[in-house]
């Protein structure tokens, strides 16, 4: 046996005299009692007591030791109903943090591995939907790539509405009462308009109003929304808008020095004025030219803001061919069509296209439009003599 072995060598082997002790010293080897038997037993003693120790700690560290590597998710499609609201622009561990906090999935972990695995997790739709409480995150990503768990409350803002007409959809829509939009609506800031918006290069007042900054568009009405949450979201998506078309950059250098907010009103007139799509840029150029140009009065000259005065005002719009001439050139009205240079605000809310149009007219020297066919297309003149050939046109086709 290896423990009967002793490798050291007494003083007479170093001596060379190996002979005549090594009888003797084998012999004493063999005759000693227990020395190595009582280590063995003592080595074998201290194995089984320390991998006692380190069993016992595997045992009670499991759980804990396996949660670093086994990503805690639950069984099964779970149980129970409840809402998860999947905000405009939300990314995958936004999502998995809603679930999580829902109650929905055991950890956020488990959501975005599951939509990690599934290329499909990128079509997720922002709203609120109808999920179930304790579910595995794979099945929690099946709940919200089905459409029929989403819960639908939408409300669809026309481009060219006026925010006192945005108001009463809101309000059919929501039940909130209009003057809770209104009362909201005082405070453009408050609902993130930023003050630099409100700048005019024009040398006149500006007039903050939320009017031109309520985005056109469908919208998720979520549940418990107030006005203000509402307005503010209307808000932030025209800022997204303009910011991804770099409005407020190109006007400030392509538009020969107006405002951002200038160009924001011309927008809404074009948007009030053109009867299509593919004379947005037409009409916005008519308004530059007639307001910053040569036109004799430097004024805009369009019903549109007559109207819009009316309305503001609790009065009942009217066709051009309505109005009286006290209407038309009323010196209390601050969106008189004869007032000398831009009118003080934007006249409803532009959408995309009217922005573009605004942002980059085309070329024309412009002062003149009128339609003439029934599809909305209006003829364009440089010169009031060739205004009235063009309007002549549209009598006979029965437009006007």
């Amino acid at each position: 046996m290896i423990d009967d072995l002793d490798l050291s060598f007494d003083e007479s082997e170093r001596s060379g005299d190996k002979g005549k002790h090594r009888r003797s010293y084998v012999r004493k080897r063999k005759g000693e009692s227990g020395g190595s038997g009582g280590r063995t037993a003592l080595a074998l003693l201290m194995a089984f007591v320390l991998l006692g120790v380190i069993g016992g700690g595997a045992f009670y560290g499991f759980d804990r030791v396996q949660s670093y590597f086994v990503t805690p998710d639950y069984d099964g499609a779970g149980t129970g109903e409840v809402t998860v609201e999947i905000k405009q622009g939300a990314l995958i561990a936004d999502m998995a943090v809603a679930l999580y906090d829902a109650g929905v999935v055991k950890s956020a972990k488990a959501f975005i591995e599951a939509a990690e695995a599934n290329s499909r997790s990128k079509n997720i739709q922002p709203g609120t939907y109808k999920v179930r409480k304790q579910m595995s995150g794979e099945q929690a990503l099946v709940m919200l790539l089905d459409l029929k768990n989403k819960i639908t409350n939408q409300v669809t803002i026309p481009e060219g509405r006026t925010a006192k007409n945005i108001y009463k959809l809101l309000s059919e829509k929501t039940k909130i009462p209009v003057k809770e939009f209104e009362a909201a609506a005082k405070d453009p800031e408050g609902l993130g308009v930023p003050d630099w918006w409100f700048k005019r290069t024009d040398g006149k007042p500006a007039k903050k109003s939320v009017e031109g900054f309520l985005y056109p568009d469908t919208y998720e009405i979520p549940p418990k929304a107030t006005a203000e949450i509402l307005l503010s979201t209307m808000v932030q998506n025209f800022l997204t808008v303009t910011g991804e078309m770099k409005f407020a950059d190109r006007v400030q250098e392509e538009r020969g020095g107006i405002s951002p907010y200038e160009a924001l009103i011309v927008a809404s007139l074009a948007q009030a004025e053109a009867g299509n799509k593919d004379d947005l840029g037409k009409v916005a150029r008519v308004a530059y030219n007639r307001v910053y140009g040569e036109f004799p009065c430097n004024c805009l000259e369009m019903d549109v803001t007559v109207n819009y005065y009316l309305e503001l005002t609790g009065q009942k719009t009217k066709t051009s061919k309505d109005m009286t001439d006290a209407e038309l050139d009323d010196k209390k009205n601050p969106y008189n069509r004869k007032l000398r240079g831009m009118i003080p605000s934007p006249i409803n809310n532009p959408g995309k296209q009217a922005m573009e149009g605004a942002m980059d007219p085309p070329p024309g020297k412009w002062l003149y439009f009128v339609a003439i066919d029934r599809q909305g297309h209006s003829a364009f003149a440089e010169t009031y003599e060739e205004q009235l050939r063009n309007q002549r046109k549209a009598e006979e086709a029965g437009i006007i």
